[in-house]
């Protein structure tokens, strides 16, 4: 009886650590090794540190993830080769970019014909048309352009609430940007191509987020936050912040 007893509480008090343990972090190494990733890829991934990118966007395989505003594809090349052959990576250039400078539309067909698990999306800046619910969205040193004076005044509201209802309850949004000055809101995208992070936290606290997480990922502190991000001394070293937000 007492042993029964002992055994009984000693159950009881482990079980719930047991349940508790944090899942293991799946390894991103063959992602990052994926010989589909061309030489220019690998030669930015010591800045970009794409593993710890992925890690706090907790991506796994499987997964439904877009990747919002694909740019060249750094970061869609990457998705495609974490989530696998069962997930899927939509990837996402707005239409203004492409009326822009065509190349936009070229490397997302480039990137889109490349992997059978990524499809190309299209649509206006503020509507990214996702076609499923998605686990994931990133978006890297973007969410900044949608303040920018060529774009209509609301687009940011707008397409954070868009991005709010292209991901599955409990889904996740990453946001990484060039940090402004603290303060300065969303009044240096044009100039400096930063953005404040209290900006961008509040933006989609209104859209419905919760802030889940943030990282030092990508923290440069000598940075003064003054300077334009394309500027020759300060391009590749600038201040960013990375931030979790959650679905609920």
């Amino acid at each position: 009886m007492i042993r029964s007893l002992t055994c009984a509480l000693f159950l009881a008090v482990s079980a719930p650590s047991l349940a508790a343990a944090p899942p293991a972090t799946p390894d991103y190494s063959p992602a990052l090794a994926d010989p589909a990733r061309p030489a220019a890829d690998r030669e930015r991934d010591t800045a970009r540190k794409p593993a710890e990118l992925l890690a706090f966007a907790q991506v796994t395989p499987g997964e439904q993830v877009g990747d919002f505003v694909m740019g060249g594809g750094y970061v869609t090349r990457l998705l495609a080769a974490a989530v696998g052959p069962a997930g899927r990576v939509y990837a996402f250039q707005p239409a203004e970019f492409i009326a822009f400078k065509k190349q936009y539309g070229d490397d997302q067909a480039a990137v889109d014909a490349a992997y059978a698990n990524v499809d190309a999306v299209a649509g206006p800046f503020a509507a990214p048309a996702f076609p499923v619910p998605l686990d994931t969205i990133i978006t890297v040193q973007n969410f900044h352009d949608l303040y920018l004076k060529p774009f209509p005044e609301g687009t940011g509201d707008k397409a954070s609430a868009a991005l709010f209802a292209a991901l599955k309850p409990g889904g996740t949004l990453i946001v990484v940007d060039h940090s402004a000055a603290d303060g300065t809101g969303t009044t240096l995208s044009d100039s400096l191509h930063r953005i404040d992070k209290a900006a961008v936290v509040a933006a989609l606290t209104k859209a419905g987020f919760t802030l889940d997480a943030e990282s030092d990922l990508y923290k440069h502190a000598d940075d003064p936050r003054t300077a334009n991000v394309f500027d020759a001394a300060i391009r590749g070293k600038t201040d960013q912040f990375a931030l979790r937000f959650r679905k609920p």
